[in-house]
């Protein structure tokens, strides 16, 4: 089995030194990364750094204003970077106008992505399965994603799971339409903690997603008492799964 990390775990790190976070990631075991940010490297250092150390960007998480109105620069920097799977990490999509913008730009937009060759995909936060609007207009955004669009979805399971749904059930669920997982652990009430260390069904969410075949991406929220002890901690907990 191989695993991603998201880089946000090693946010203490990567922001002072993004090549040594890049060399501890490898080091650890971690395939696959997933940077949420390259602090002024051009594509083609990002692309040299990967290969050195042995790493493939299975996503990265690029601000929807970003992917949705620089479609052409985007696209192009993933190309460099040799990543097929651009995800948008959240949106203001909790107003009837925000979803609304939201929506007509992915439009715009993902044919475009996905004539270049790339995927367009959405992580979740909580926010996204609550009921928001004024009354007469109420919806739920993750239900109009799903429903009023053809974007491609990265779930985060902890969040979804800290909103009341069930992890496994989404992940069946959207099944042709999921990139990946965010695994990741943490308490109900929106706490994160290192894989094992919380509530969330995480050992359920592993079985799950070997079965289906997806990647499995770390994430781990706290720097306690680094990113990077976090990050060595999940992989642990992950390689134990496969007993």
């Amino acid at each position: 089995m191989e695993y991603g990390l998201q880089l946000y775990s090693v946010r203490d790190l990567t922001s002072k030194d993004f090549e040594g976070a890049l060399k501890e990631v490898s080091e650890i075991g971690y395939k696959y990364v997933e940077p949420a940010g390259f602090f002024g490297y051009s594509a083609e250092e990002v692309d040299a750094l990967m290969k050195k150390y042995g790493l493939k960007v299975s996503g990265t998480h690029t601000g929807w204003r970003e992917v949705l109105q620089n479609t052409d620069e985007c696209i192009a920097y993933h190309k460099g970077i040799g990543c097929d799977t651009i995800i948008i990490p959240g949106a203001d999509i909790y107003t009837r106008e925000g979803i609304e913008e939201f929506i007509e730009l992915v439009k715009v937009a993902q044919p475009k992505i996905e004539a270049a060759g790339l995927k367009l995909g959405y992580h979740n936060h909580c926010e996204e399965f609550y009921i928001h609007g004024e009354k007469g207009d109420l919806f739920v955004p993750y239900m109009e994603l799903l429903e009023r669009t053809n974007i491609n979805f990265e779930i985060d399971t902890y969040w979804a799971y800290a909103a009341g749904q069930n992890p496994t059930k989404l992940m069946e669920r959207i099944s042709d339409r999921l990139l990946c997982i965010h695994i990741k652990d943490g308490l109900r009430g929106g706490e994160g903690k290192p894989l094992g260390m919380g509530t969330a069904p995480c050992k359920e969410v592993y079985q799950k997603a070997k079965e289906m075949g997806l990647l499995m991406v770390v994430e781990s929220e706290t720097c306690n008492p680094t990113g990077m002890a976090e990050a060595e901690f999940c992989h642990r907990f992950l390689k134990a799964q496969e007993n």
